[in-house]
């Protein structure tokens, strides 16, 4: 088992403790900090996540958005058994009401692929789901490695800053110092109900 297997596992109940109330609460506040960022009123392509395990809802940012200038995407995971593409992600399009299937973890996924699957170097934007993180602007994912392997091109390739990443979590999943690993991808901003952590400027404002 992992060494942080423990901490994710009382992060996890911390945000799973949030009754309905609350959860609908911090939704709606992260819903209207997204909505006043210039790179998410920018931003044409978006990568959203569906929200399980307790996780802060960022979808009514596709109600609140200009949606007939902006197009949404969920994540698929890619076959395992393919060896360049095994456990990393792509992005499926996604409008509000469209068919959902779970993937091999319970997840919805769109069930509509063909072209409207993309690669995430041509999304601008991706909001990331997080199990913990630091004012410093580190990531805790839920150990699987898919986001980091997903955006590895991003550390072979520095001039490459597509799609900026923006981290979401509720506040209570917080911790006071998270130490990087070497494949980490840094995030560009990481958002709560509350408030905003460790923000990078745009490279191309």
């Amino acid at each position: 088992m992992s060494s942080l297997a423990p901490l994710r596992k009382r992060l996890r109940a911390a945000r799973g403790a949030l009754d309905a109330r609350a959860q609908r609460r911090h939704a709606e506040r992260l819903a209207r900090r997204l909505t006043r960022r210039a790179d998410v009123l920018r931003a044409r392509r978006i990568a959203l996540y569906w929200p399980t395990d307790g996780e802060i809802d960022p979808r009514l940012l596709m109600r609140r958005a200009l949606t007939r200038t902006k197009r949404f995407y969920l994540p698929v995971l890619s076959p395992l058994k393919k060896r360049k593409t095994g456990g990393q992600l792509w992005f499926a399009r996604y409008r509000i009401g469209d068919r959902l299937r779970p993937n091999r973890f319970g997840i919805p996924e769109p069930i509509g692929r063909g072209r409207h699957l993309i690669q995430p170097r041509r999304l601008d934007l991706m909001i990331l789901p997080l199990v913990g993180f630091d004012a410093q602007g580190h990531r805790l994912g839920m150990g699987g490695g898919f986001y980091d392997r997903t955006l590895a091109y991003r550390q072979r390739h520095s001039q490459w800053r597509r799609p900026r990443l923006i981290g979401v979590a509720h506040d209570c999943q917080r911790l006071d110092q998270i130490e990087p690993r070497p494949w980490d991808i840094p995030l560009d901003a990481i958002l709560t109900e509350s408030r905003l952590y460790n923000e990078k400027p745009e490279d191309n404002p």
